[in-house]
């Protein structure tokens, strides 16, 4: 029996409220009517401020994909309040509260579909220790990867079939940036060899707001997705990813918005082989 392809339509930096371009947002959702993908992913950053109405457009959005297909969301730095707990003085939760009231409890969601689980992995923790770095332009907009939020996505990969393409969706780009030349993470040779050893096939991430495509050291790919607003990367067309996996390989298709035409167009496409599992041991040795 032939496995048909899993396709992944995988968007980010939506950032409603003040920046939101709403003829993208009508886009998108034509584009996810007119591919009928097998899952969404949104990687974070549905926000500008963390503002009610903001979380309620944004809200409004999700369940429009959710009618075109099962949707997957994990927030990014922008959806994190962390100016009312700044380094968790009074706790995590209520930097999260806005985002949980309106996309529920679980801020690392998991979604088996056919052909694939995706797993969320929370990488937006504002103003904490483990996101500082010596630039104090990082703060609240760098994350970090803490090593048990990866025990938990391999513990979750491992409790499905193998043969399910595994993906792991966080907001931070996990690759540098080719315009910012900018790591979204903290500490990211600590978070690339946490990555590899759970085993996973694909990455997906947004944050840097310029779209791109690579893989790490052991072959697991990598997507990072545009913003759907004017703020993008030297000024260049906003993008979203149309990804599709066979048995053997994983392609990410940028699909580019065109102004003119009011609509999102194919462009560059990128084709890697499907990487077996990365081990452990695989990831200590890099």
């Amino acid at each position: 029996m032939v496995t048909p392809p899993v396709t992944i339509l995988q968007m980010s930096d939506l950032h409603f409220g003040r920046d939101a371009d709403l003829a993208q947002v009508a886009g998108l959702e034509a584009l996810a009517r007119e591919v009928r993908p097998t899952v969404v992913a949104i990687a974070g950053d549905l926000t500008q401020r963390a503002r009610h109405g903001e979380f309620q457009r944004a809200l409004l959005f999700v369940q429009a994909m959710r009618e075109v297909a099962p949707t997957l969301v994990v927030p990014g730095n922008h959806d994190v309040q962390w100016w009312t707990t700044p380094f968790d003085l009074v706790g995590a939760g209520p930097k999260y509260e806005k985002y949980r009231r309106y996309f529920g409890e679980d801020l690392t969601p998991k979604l088996v579909v056919d052909g694939a689980v995706l797993c969320g992995a929370l990488t937006s923790y504002g103003v904490v220790a483990g996101s500082m770095t010596y630039n104090p332009n990082d703060m609240a907009v760098k994350g970090h990867l803490p090593a048990s939020e990866t025990e938990r996505v391999a513990a979750r990969f491992q409790a499905e079939s193998p043969d399910l393409l595994r993906v792991m969706v966080m907001h931070q780009n996990l690759l540098r940036g080719e315009i910012s030349e900018r790591m979204g993470l903290a500490h990211w040779r600590r978070a690339w060899r946490q990555v590899m050893a759970t085993g996973v096939d694909l990455v997906l991430c947004g944050h840097d707001h310029q779209e791109g495509a690579g893989a790490l050291p052991n072959g697991a790919v990598v997507a990072t997705s545009g913003t759907h607003t004017s703020r993008t990367r030297g000024g260049r067309p906003s993008a979203c990813n149309l990804i599709t996996a066979d048995a053997e390989t994983i392609t990410v298709e940028h699909r580019v918005w065109d102004v003119a035409a009011g609509r999102f167009t194919t462009g560059a496409a990128q084709a890697f082989a499907r990487p077996r599992l990365a081990t452990t041991e695989s990831a200590r040795d890099w």
